[in-house]
Order: structure tokens, then sequence, then C-alpha cells
């Protein structure tokens, strides 16, 4: 019989169960750690990872259940990249192999090491990148050439140096920057790996930097990508065969041997937070990646998150400012209209008569405009005049939406669709009509009022097909349309020449939420779309940002006209350090998904508790988020709030254990979960 070896495996199994931790198995090969092999584990076959057995870990028992098999072929995963997922694991409160195995292209659980092994072959047979000359490159202009002088000196980067914030207006040249940092990258033999907020965003700065690096392999990390693609460029990343991988927030877990540099574009944006799962913020897990491994970590924003902004305050990220657009043209003029001021009418107001004037003139010049209204669909709900009957959604608490295209009520949150119906369905009334306005029925109204021009509309109903997102665009590029009317999709990284006019219709909704977010949320959207205007050079003198608003005075409009985000971002800080928010405070959010929320709400309060036990934390009582039920499931939530991130840290460590063993006291409880550092309140 062959002798064994036991091994600590990581296997993918919630932190807080009767299952937790490392499992030991008998191997009869030396496995190194970040092999990956499968085990037996009940009565399953699971994938596992060998993990590093910790030094105060219990000698294994002398009978162990031999490993199944291991992806010998495959070279283990390094210590960074194990370090990375650790870390991540134990402050999201996950297990290892949960997260671990997560991250990793699901195609690798159904290879064998022969198959693999195929695979591999096949990929080390694929012909390098052509030799190519490189593309004639633009001077940088003063601000850029300061910024890469500052990357470049001692202590930006490397060993011990700070993330660094590089902080441009719109139109500045922070891609420039991006791309010839990565070449500094590339020129030392080492990787680069860029992050992008969206996968709509992906395309467009792939595009750029294969033209500006032809000879190097690029690849892409995204949802989008087929399961057999998503694996070959992971594959490619971790055996060091590309050299410049671009993703959304799950390419942070790539594995990449030789890591050199990490840029985040636009580190603002809500998007590289994950919603479900292990709740992790790629932005931050990469400056601690970087961190870990001694290499810089470019964070690119026009509107920094208030977080980076106070690390800035605080000297512990370094700030390189771009103030200027490229060409020296101006940032659009930003102009209120005051809708209290204009004559009330019988009918909708689809444009204020100046703004309409100002898009007429913009259509003569043979120029385009940009109209942002963030709410998709025909009109939010339909309504009964007889009855006050309303489109609801039978399994969420939310409206379903009038969608007029397909003759559809749609829910966004859980999908729910069905065919608007003849006449209200609980009078009979044959007189139904939609309240409020999406970008399908403005952009009908605009049709209306300006026949001659050409409107396009730009959302997540215009570009679900494969393909219509590309489409779009290049017809705006190409001239093809005057006038564009879209969601938030609009104000993110797009680059039109001929724009020279933003309007946001209806922003004022996220003034008074109650997510003490939104402000700063609304306040980059509408800085972002308004950068969209004036790119180029020659027409920037003449660009305008139009916001149509009921509330001309509040101090965000101020803020914005002056294109001072300085001066919004300290308002916002002093509000938030007299409320305890963050980042002068630390969050987590306990969510409970159950039956009927008197269950939901029983299992919080009982959690509540529990936590009374701990000292240094507050915990807040439960209520339902603003969608409280969501496709027939209730929900409810709990904050907890902490001065300290470590007195959180070591709270929740000790508590969510407790949670797990008295979840069986409540029946009809589905799930729980805990959010660190929430988002969404």
């Amino acid at each position: 019989m062959a002798e064994t070896a036991p091994v600590a495996v990581a296997v993918e199994t919630p932190r807080h169960s009767s299952v937790s931790g490392l499992l030991d198995y008998a191997s009869e090969q030396p496995l190194a750690p970040g092999t990956l092999l499968r085990v037996p584990l009940g009565r399953r076959d699971v994938p596992g990872l060998v993990w590093e057995r910790r030094a105060d870990a219990p000698a294994p028992p002398a009978e162990l259940r031999p490993v199944t098999g291991a992806l010998t072929a495959l070279p283990p995963l390094g210590a960074d990249w194990r370090a990375l997922v650790e870390f991540a694991a134990a402050y999201y409160q996950r297990g290892v192999g949960e997260l671990a195995l997560a991250v990793l292209p699901p195609e690798l659980r159904k290879l064998d090491d022969t198959q693999l092994a195929r695979r591999l072959k096949r990929l080390a047979g694929l012909p390098a990148a052509p030799a190519a000359a490189a593309p004639v490159q633009p001077e940088p202009s003063a601000e850029q050439a300061a910024a890469l002088a500052a990357l470049a000196a001692p202590g930006a980067d490397g060993p011990g140096g700070k993330p660094v914030l590089l902080h441009g207006v719109t139109g500045s040249g922070k891609t420039e920057v991006y791309l010839r940092a990565a070449a500094a990258a590339l020129a030392r033999g080492e990787q680069a790996l860029v992050l992008v907020p969206e996968i709509n965003l992906t395309p467009q700065l792939e595009a750029r930097f294969a033209e500006r690096f032809p000879g190097r392999l690029l690849v892409s990390l995204h949802s989008a990508l087929t399961p057999a693609q998503r694996l070959r460029h992971w594959l490619l990343a971790h055996l060091g065969r590309a050299d410049l991988v671009l993703g959304t927030r799950l390419a942070v877990f790539a594995s990449m041997p030789r890591l050199g540099l990490i840029v985040v574009d636009e580190e603002h944006d809500p998007s590289f937070k994950q919603q479900e799962g292990a709740r992790y913020s790629a932005r931050d897990l990469a400056v601690w990646r970087g961190h870990q491994a001694g290499v810089p970590v470019l964070l690119g924003s026009a509107t920094p998150s208030l977080e980076t902004w106070q690390r800035v305050q605080e000297g512990r990220y370094l700030r390189l400012p771009m103030t200027q657009r490229i060409g020296g043209g101006a940032m659009p003029r930003v102009r209120l209209v005051d809708m209290n001021a204009l004559p009330k009418l019988n009918e909708e107001r689809v444009l204020a008569p100046l703004l309409l004037a100002a898009i007429e003139k913009r259509i003569a010049a043979g120029e385009q405009s940009l109209l942002l209204l963030n709410r998709r669909g025909y009109a939010p709900v339909l309504h009964c005049g007889a009855c006050a009957w309303k489109s609801g959604c039978p399994h969420c608490s939310a409206w379903r939406v009038f969608h007029k295209l397909d003759r559809t009520l749609r829910c966004h949150h859980c999908g729910y669709t069905e065919r608007v119906p003849r006449a209200c369905p609980d009078c009979g009334n044959l007189d139904i009509s939609p309240i409020g306005r999406g970008t399908e029925k403005l952009q009908e109204q605009l049709a209306r009022l300006l026949p001659q021009a050409r409107i396009g509309r730009l959302d997540a109903d215009t570009t679900r097909g494969e393909g219509q997102l590309q489409q779009q665009l290049q017809a705006v590029h190409a001239g093809e349309v005057d006038v564009l009317v879209g969601t938030q999709m609009l104000a993110k990284g797009h680059d039109f020449r001929r724009v020279t006019l933003v309007a946001a219709v209806n922003p004022d909704g996220a003034l008074f939420s109650s997510d003490f977010r939104a402000p700063e949320r609304l306040f980059a959207l509408l800085m972002q779309a308004g950068g969209r205007a004036g790119r180029d050079a020659a027409q920037a003198a003449r660009s305008e940002m139009w916001i149509q608003t009921w509330h001309p005075a509040h101090p965000l409009y101020a803020a914005l006209r002056a294109h001072d985000y300085e001066a919004f971002a300290a308002a916002q800080l002093a509000e938030r350090r007299a409320a305890g928010l963050p980042p002068f405070a630390s969050l987590a959010l306990l969510r409970a998904d159950a039956r009927t929320a008197e269950v939901a709400a029983a299992f919080l309060h009982e959690a509540s508790a529990l936590a009374q036990a701990h000292a240094g934390v507050t915990v807040y009582p439960p209520v339902p988020p603003f969608v409280a039920k969501l496709a027939d499931v209730e929900r409810m939530q709990m904050l907890v709030e902490s001065p300290s991130r470590v007195a959180l840290q070591r709270m929740l460590a000790a508590w969510l254990p407790e949670l797990d063993a008295v979840r069986g006291h409540h029946r009809g409880l589905l799930r729980w979960a805990v959010d660190i550092d929430p988002l969404a309140i």
C-alpha cells in the first residue's frame, strides 16, 4: 500500500456551519498549497484547494479519507493569491474554501487532470502575439507628465508605498496615465490588472489598450464571457502568458504571478461592491492586494468616494490632481432651470422651454445632446382613476413598470412580466393610464416635440441583445443620433466628441433620500454625466449641462455649478462626522429572508439580544428594506455600528457563530447573511 501524507483542504462550506474550516485528507503524493483537487465530503465528491495548515491546528487523526484526484497539471495558486483570499474571507465573514472556489472559473470543477492537461497543451501551442511597431503616443499634458513623474518617484509605489488617487476632471486624460503606467509595468516584465465598474466599459477600454500594446496578450474577465472563455482567459493570466488583464470586480481575484500594477478606474462606482454571496468591495481588496504584494495601486476618478477622499486628507493615500481637460477645453457651464418659476400646464411638461430651445439650437448646428433620466420603461406604474388600482407586483412590494413597446407590465426586481390588461383588473374600467415617466416615454415625447431630430435611447432595455450596445454607441459616434435619451449608462466613460449639451431631466429624487450615500451618488452621477459634454476642445467653450430642478438653492447644485468637488466632499464629511457615519464609523448589515416578515423580525430580535453581550458596538432595531418583499420572500435587516473597525470585526467573529446556532429556533427562516461595509441601507 502506498504511503500517504495528510493535507489540509479548503472546501466550499459556509464559515459558520457545522462543517467549516480546513478538513484533513490523505494524499499518496505531495501536494503543494494552492493545488486544486477533489475530495469526498459525506456522500459527494467536491472540489477543494490544498491550504497551509495553521501552526496551532490540532494534529490530524490517524484515519483519513483519501483525496479523489488532484489537478497536478495546473501550477498551484500562489501565496499572494491565497493571502488575498484568506484576508477577504476573514474580513467579509466567509469560509476560505467558500470564497476561493466561488472566484475561480466554474469550468475548472468539470475537468479532471487529463482534460486540463489537454487544454494547457493547446494554450501552450498558441502562437505569440506578432511583434508590431508601437503606435505614436500623444504628447502628455503638463498634468499628465507630473502625475507620471510622481508615480515613478521612489515611495509612490512598491513596498511601503501609498495607494495613488488620480483625481482628474472628466476629459483630463486619466486613461493615458493608465496606459503609460501599464507600459512601465510591462517594461519591467510585470503584468497589469485594470478594473472597471461595468461590463459595458470593458470593450472600449480593451480597444484602447489593444491599440497601445499590439504585441502584448490582453485578456478580459467579466460575467458576460462564456464559461469556456472565462476559463481560457483565467488560465492565460494564471500561467503568466497574459500581460494585461481587464475586468470587472471579479477580476480582483485573478491569479497573476507577475503582477506589477493595479488600476481601478472610476473607483467611486458602487458596482465594485458585490451584492450577493461574499459581499466584497473590489476596490478595497485591490488596495489591500497592492499593499500586500508591494505593487502600485492607481485609483482614478473625477468624483472620488468619500472614503477614499478621507484617506487622502489623512495622508494615507497620495493625491495627484488633474484639473485641466486635454486641449485646454473648459468644463461645461451648469445651468439650473427652476421648475417652480414655469407656468403650470394641464398636461405633463416634457422639458422647460429654454432647454428645448437649446437642444434645437444644437441640432441645427449638427451637434448632439444627451438627456439623463434614471428610470427605464415607459412609466413606473399604471393607474385606474375609477378605483385607484395600480400595477403592483404580486410577488414584490414594488410596482410593475409599463413598457409600451411590447405592451407589458414588468417588475424590475423579480422579473415577473405579463401583458397589459385591456381594462382595470379590479373594476373593469377601460381607462387605465400611465403615471410618471421613464426613458421610453421621454423618447416618444421628444419625437413629437422635435420631429426633425433623430432620437436614440440607451438603457438596459435597448442594449439587452448581444452587440446592441456597440451598435448604439457606434451610431452616436457616427453622428447618426441628434438626441440620446438614457439612464446612468450614459454617464460612464463614453467619449462622445459631438456632444455639447447634457440635461438631467428629473434628478431631485435623491436629494431627500433616507440613504445617507444618496447625495454622494447623485453628485457623482451629475458630474460624470456633465463630463460627456465638450470632450472636443474646439466645442468645449459652448458646452452646457442643464438641470431641471424644483430645489435650485440646494447646496449640492451650488457645488455642481462651481465644479467644486472639494467643497461638496468637505460638507458631506462634516455631516457624516457629526452623525457618526462612514468613513468615521464601520457598519455591518444583518439581513434575514423568511416566508413571513414576523419570522425574519423574530430572528433579528434574537440576534440583537445575543449582540448585547458584545461591547463596542451599537445594534439598531430591525427594519424592512426599501423593497421589503422580493419574489415572495419577506426581508428584514438590522444595522450594527461601531466607531472601531477592529472592534466590529472582533464582535462579528464571536457573534455570527451564535446566530447559526439559533437559526433552527425560527421555522420559516430561509437564509441570513451579513454585509460588511454595506453600500445600500
